[in-house]
């Protein structure tokens, strides 16, 4: 155990080493790839203000002039556009898709700044556009102001986009959304999402992050090949529990931090977390090759499981924007829907596993093998994923960055002492889990 300790201690160094000079990276979208829109609740109605790219509108056949938009004759083209805009942005009122009341629209010049709050933009789309003003094919903007008659002040507001799904997620939609009661929120989606509560009820939002959760560790090959890596030598439901709590309580440790922004924010930080699980797979492999001992595999699982938790965080991060004022629900909603998947996973992988060491590849023999293969498909991941990690932009020191690496070096450490305290209350076993002389059948 003592050797267990200095590599813990050793392992702790190195992440807290790498996290010390986080920075931060902002994602920046292309100005003429983003749609704007407001989405304002009132009394009795809402108003949609947006703001398109021109170049959307093929389809309304705006006319041309010298290879500018001809803005006398283009009163019908605009009425086109606006219909489009109405069919391709779409808002529902506790799931009934509403009709518009009234919608005006003009066209704005690409240097217009309007749009960076919403009474200027509100503003500007009412305002006459001069009819000697140039704006070339393809470039500039459609403002629309698209008001909607509600039922009630207090519903749940949804959104849809399907505007040129061909383009994907390339094409953000970017929602100010201002309710009648509460703070303003924004919220960024696309026409693969489907449609997203601007104001969530709870239960609505725990659902669709429960659902969330699910999808991405059943989609997480990485993290599946990793829980078949740890269950081929155990033997026995007990150190299958807990090996399995063990990953369970260490992911959602980091998990629940990075959802709470104390995590690196780096680009370098994701390929690093993605290289890190791709090693796990392999390091995990080759101890079962080797030859383990069960504290010591309790131990690495630990560590390992807090670096899966942060992969775990990025299917989480990009959606927590559409929690609403549920934050707490979403994120342990999301979390239920790991473990949920991970019982799935489990409950197909373990009897698989018990036909394949008693009928396939019997013993230590058949141990080495499975293993073997997991670790050549880690050895690749790694590799590729080394790769991505060695070119982006490795960090500068800060005192942000600092405090930071603080707060999880002294979680790893209180992780890991309270791992070997309960190991040692609990008098566990430290030989090899899977002699030579055994079939290697869960008991």
């Amino acid at each position: 155990m003592k050797q267990c300790g200095r590599g813990v201690l050793s392992f702790a160094v190195a992440i807290g080493l790498a996290i010390w000079g986080a920075c931060a990276y902002a994602h920046e979208f292309k100005l003429d790839m983003v749609i704007n829109a407001f989405v304002t609740v009132e009394p009795g109605e809402a108003h949609l203000v947006v703001r398109t790219p021109l170049y959307l509108f093929k389809s309304a056949k705006f006319p041309i002039r010298n290879a500018q938009i001809d803005i006398p004759r283009s009163d019908e083209a605009m009425r086109r556009a606006l219909m489009g805009l109405k069919r391709d942005l779409v808002l529902f009122e506790d799931g009934r898709e509403l009709s518009a009341s009234s919608a005006a629209g003009r066209l704005s010049l690409p240097s217009d700044r309007s749009f960076d709050t919403y009474d200027s933009a509100l503003g500007h789309v009412n305002e006459p556009l001069s009819s000697d003003t140039e704006i070339y094919v393809d470039q500039g903007y459609v403002d629309a102001h698209i008001i909607y008659p509600l039922q009630s002040s207090n519903g749940e507001i949804s959104f849809r986009t399907t505007a040129a799904p061909e383009l994907g997620d390339a094409l953000k939609v970017t929602i100010r959304y201002r309710p009648m009661q509460g703070a303003p929120r924004t919220l960024i989606t696309n026409s693969t999402k489907g449609t997203v509560a601007l104001n969530p009820v709870w239960w609505r939002a725990a659902g669709g992050f429960v659902g969330l959760g699910i999808g991405h560790i059943l989609t997480g090959y990485d993290h599946l090949l990793f829980l078949l890596c740890l269950m081929i030598p155990l033997r026995g439901w007990r150190q299958i529990a807990t090996v399995i709590s063990v990953f369970t309580v260490a992911h959602s440790f980091t998990l629940i931090g990075s959802a709470f922004q104390l995590s690196p924010s780096g680009a370098w930080f994701p390929p690093f977390v993605e290289a890190t699980i791709a090693a796990s797979i392999v390091y995990m492999a080759l101890e079962n090759i080797m030859g383990i001992d069960f504290g010591r595999r309790v131990l690495i699982t630990a560590l390992f499981g807090l670096v899966h938790g942060f992969g775990f965080s990025y299917g989480l991060q990009e959606n927590l924007q559409f929690a609403g004022t549920h934050l707490l629900v979403s994120l342990f909603a999301f979390n239920i829907g790991i473990e949920i998947g991970q019982l799935l996973v489990l409950a197909l992988m373990l009897p698989a596993l018990v036909l394949i060491r008693r009928y396939v590849l019997p013993g230590r023999v058949g141990m080495i093998v499975m293993s073997a293969l997991i670790a050549h498909t880690g050895w690749h991941w790694m590799l590729d994923r080394g790769e991505t990690l060695l070119n982006a932009p490795w960090p500068r020191p800060s005192l942000m960055g600092m405090a930071v690496a603080l707060f999880w070096l002294a979680g790893i450490l209180a992780a890991a002492g309270a791992i070997r305290i309960t190991l040692r209350r609990l008098h566990t076993r430290t030989a090899p889990l899977l002699p030579a002389s055994e079939n290697g059948a869960a008991d």
